[in-house]
């Protein structure tokens, strides 16, 4: 065991080492991290890419256009009556004799083809196991004749905190509204004419019994603009003193409600279970 993240005396912290902590931290995927214009290809002409500033990290090792700058990469031209794919792949090498490392872009050309041209291979290595070459590709080039018909972006942009954090706040929410979450105000029963406010975001589901076969139960839900949103008509059973109720409606907090009805309730009639 030796330590990283302090002092020794001497330089020892390695490049291997960082790449691990990277990988611990984000994974060891290849993603683009959030900066600058998230390495954006934009083209120049048939046979000319830039590539926009921009952070990627591929297998722990970090690489990077300079924010307020950009990346050129010439492209062979493509050829009358052929399709073609190349891959523009950022290729990382280490120098075997003084162990210097550097990262640079490369375009591997794909073979022209009349129909359905394949993307060309490249080298697959691991860093950690001290290879010296590692390709991530990052784009595809599309030719179709001399005209190039599509640059496609390989890579993902890593969510940051941030927006891992709001996720997880709107999956909160949408458990706060699912019905499967068993928190229940339930049968609660109410009076007539008079307006409720909801107090919780979630399902809410009315029920009338009547004393005949005769009459209406209607049931108005306002949104917080008092805009009437549902509007539902119960009817009485077939037999007397049955119960009838509605769906689930999907209701917020600061709505209201009313209900009114004509002809006899049963006891305790209206009432409405709300789920949150």
């Amino acid at each position: 065991m030796e330590i990283v993240s302090g002092r020794t005396g001497k330089p020892h912290v390695t490049s291997q080492q960082f790449r691990q902590i990277i990988e611990g931290i984000i994974g060891d995927d290849s993603c683009i991290l959030p900066s600058g214009e998230n390495l954006e290809p934009e083209l120049v002409s048939n046979n000319s890419l830039k590539i926009r500033s921009g952070m990627m990290c591929h297998h722990g090792n970090v690489s990077s256009v300079k924010i307020g700058t950009y990346d050129e990469v010439e492209l062979t031209n493509g050829s009358q009556g052929m399709k073609r794919i190349d891959l523009i792949v950022n290729r990382y090498t280490r120098n075997e004799e003084d162990n210097t490392e550097k990262n640079e872009w490369v375009v591997i050309m794909g073979t022209p083809a009349e129909n359905s041209p394949v993307v060309p291979e490249y080298t697959q290595g691991d860093l950690q196991k001290g290879d010296l070459l590692d390709d991530c590709p990052v784009f595809e080039v599309h030719f179709d004749g001399i005209n190039i018909v599509e640059v496609t972006k390989k890579l993902e942009i890593a969510k940051t905190n941030k927006d891992l954090s709001n996720k997880v706040a709107e999956l909160n929410k949408n458990i706060a509204c699912s019905p499967s979450v068993k928190r229940r105000e339930t049968l609660i029963s109410f009076q007539r004419n008079v307006k409720y406010k909801i107090e919780h975001t979630g399902q809410i589901q009315f029920a009338a019994a009547f004393s005949s076969t005769a009459g209406y139960c209607r049931i108005y839900v306002y949104n917080s603009s008092g805009e009437i949103v549902y509007r539902e008509q119960l009817n009485p059973a077939p037999a007397p003193a049955n119960e009838v109720a509605t769906g689930q409606l999907q209701v917020y907090d600061g709505w209201e409600f009313l209900v009114e009805s004509y002809n006899a309730l049963v006891a305790n009639m209206p009432k409405y279970t709300l789920t949150y």
